[in-house]
């Protein structure tokens, strides 16, 4: 079921600011209508200026570490009877430092928000896309999951579990109209870095990419139905080539360098 004037309904989740808002807009600006999540009050802000595409805009602001918070999205989504034409499985967070000395509360934060809720929504979602035989679907991912994560593992973990997960179930749906897209992206001018307490970091003081590129990229990728896609700056994509071939020692070191903080 389709609004009265037809336009496809996309769900973006961490919508509130950075890539997950750069992300709605881009489907904003490209004719659907959207559905956007995230937990901070921020949220009615960015609904606010994603209005001005032209969309018809619901904000849902919900804990999505919470098994209810995910139902409550997916519920509120699709109240209308309306299918979901597009998602966006967007919504993360990390935590910088040694494994030893963070908190177990931050790690597990880590996990229920980046792979349980995700794994939860994309349950509910492929399975009506998958009954409909249409849909798309992208998971952001990140050149993180190419890296063994040190001062950082939970987070890069959480990645990698995301880039298989996206993987194995391109290949369960390769024969059905719903494609699944891995958006990858390096370092990029978002809170995040800040929120994940990496201030005092390499990466967190170096350059970054565009939030707005890096969703543009994804965005296309999504429409043309591939499978992945190193997002960014070509210094990112560089990265990303580079990462398939240096040893995981090689690669965990040199994540050391930019992710262990400064004395």
């Amino acid at each position: 079921m389709t609004s009265p004037d037809n336009k496809p309904l996309a769900l973006v989740t961490g919508a509130s600011s950075g890539i997950g808002l750069e992300l709605a807009r881009q489907f904003g600006e490209n004719g659907f209508d959207l559905v956007i999540s995230a937990e901070d009050p921020g949220l009615s802000t960015a609904a606010a200026e994603l209005r001005s595409t032209g969309a018809d805009v619901q904000p849902v602001q919900v804990d999505l570490r919470t098994p209810d918070g995910v139902r409550q999205l997916y519920a509120t989504a699709t109240a209308g009877g309306r299918a979901l034409d597009a998602v966006a499985l967007n919504a993360g967070v990390g935590q910088g430092g040694a494994f030893v000395d963070t908190d177990l509360a931050d790690d597990q934060e880590i996990i229920d928000l980046n792979i349980t809720s995700t794994v939860h929504l994309a349950k509910l979602v492929l399975r009506d896309m998958a009954a409909r035989d249409e849909g798309r679907v992208l998971i952001t991912s990140s050149i993180a999951s190419t890296m063994p994560g040190s001062f950082q593992p939970v987070y890069n973990a959480s990645k990698s579990f995301l880039q298989s997960f996206a993987q194995a179930v391109q290949e369960e749906l390769k024969d059905t109209g719903v494609t699944i897209t891995s958006l990858m992206p390096g370092p990029t001018d978002t809170n995040f870095f800040h929120r994940a307490e990496m201030d005092d970091t390499a990466v967190g003081q170096g350059t970054k990419d565009d939030p707005a590129q890096v969703a543009a990229q994804g965005f296309a990728a999504l429409m043309d139905g591939k499978n992945k896609i190193v997002a960014g700056s070509l210094k990112t994509k560089a990265q990303g080539a580079l990462n398939d071939v240096l040893p995981d020692r090689v690669k965990a070191m040199a994540h050391r360098q930019m992710a262990e903080p400064k004395d």
